[in-house]
């Protein structure tokens, strides 16, 4: 299975987590579609998982379920570098799934969490082209959301430093790197739990202190650094891991070709999104602007690699 849902017991642990009230959730739900209705500026949307799924990262909190779907409809028209051509069997695309693995565990840890994947396959191989890959990112951010039915209490990432070098680091701008992170932080409902870096070097605290500006401040206290994978384990258990990383879940090479058949069943789907968005002479009081959500690319610090 790609996603396993938590059990019913785990279900409830987690709802009380999310603030989620059976007696009053759709209720909720019918608030945030009437809101949506009323928005001039933004597409027509009557996806209830999806909304359903953005209540919970926002712990039902009415307004800040607003925001964040005003922000992920707005990612959609001023990101197009991510947001269009979302197919996993284009060339390009091709290429990328060759050599990098991003597949989001079938398990769930104890406390509920979905623990995502993010890795190099071979320090030789040439750098991908990184709009395309934080892409794909995205595109499983979004198959979660319509998947991720019975919902979770939040996500863990483990990121694999072991092939990455200065070579592959060059071609991440400050302002791609930027847009990409406010993206995630601003437009999407998942909750960061832990971030897990392992296979860490002295390069790797480079690349650590040239992100962390983009970083909210909760999320860079969630960020755990590894140099032995044993200390990995006191945060998430073997089961849920792959064979690579001494756990059960199997290959990670098996897991990652399940998520991009996934991706390849929802081409057409993904065609259709690519209207979902919002239209900007709409909005009822100013335009967001390029400047407005991400500020001025003058501002950017450069990313010094030896």
């Amino acid at each position: 299975m790609l996603l396993i849902q938590p059990s019913e017991e785990m279900s409830k642990q987690i709802r009380v987590g999310l603030n989620e009230n059976p007696a009053t959730r759709d209720k909720d739900l019918e608030a945030i579609k009437e809101w949506l209705a009323k928005q001039p500026h933004l597409p027509h949307f009557n996806d209830d998982q999806r909304i359903m799924t953005f209540l919970r990262g926002c712990n039902f909190s009415l307004e800040r379920c607003k925001r964040k779907l005003d922000m992920y409809f707005t990612m959609r028209s001023a990101l197009p570098e991510f947001f269009s051509n979302r197919d996993v069997t284009r060339p390009v695309m091709q290429d990328i799934v060759k050599i990098i693995h991003v597949p989001v565990l079938p398990g769930l840890t104890k406390e509920g969490n979905r623990v995502i994947l993010m890795r190099g396959i071979d320090k030789d191989f040439p750098t991908p082209n990184v709009a395309e890959a934080m892409k794909l990112v995205l595109m499983i951010g979004d198959v979660r959301l319509r998947e991720e039915s019975h919902g979770v209490a939040g996500d863990v990432y483990i990121l694999d430093a072991a092939v990455a070098t200065p070579t592959h680091f060059a071609k991440f701008t400050p302002s791609m790197v930027k847009k990409f992170l406010v993206c995630v932080q601003e437009a999407y409902p998942a909750k960061l739990k832990q971030v897990h870096v392992i296979n860490v070097s002295p390069f790797v605290d480079t690349i650590h202190n040239f992100v962390k500006p983009f970083l909210k401040e909760k999320i860079r206290e969630r960020i755990f650094m590894h140099s032995d994978i044993n200390t990995l384990y006191d945060h998430v258990p073997k089961e849920v891991l792959p064979s690579e990383y001494g756990g059960d879940a199997g290959p990670v090479q098996a897991i990652h070709d399940k998520w991009i058949k996934k991706l390849e069943e929802y081409t057409p789907w993904f065609a259709e999104q690519e209207a979902v968005k919002t239209n900007e002479a709409l909005r009822p009081d100013k335009p967001k602007t390029h400047d407005d959500l991400f500020g001025l690319d003058g501002s950017f610090r450069q990313l010094m690699i030896d």
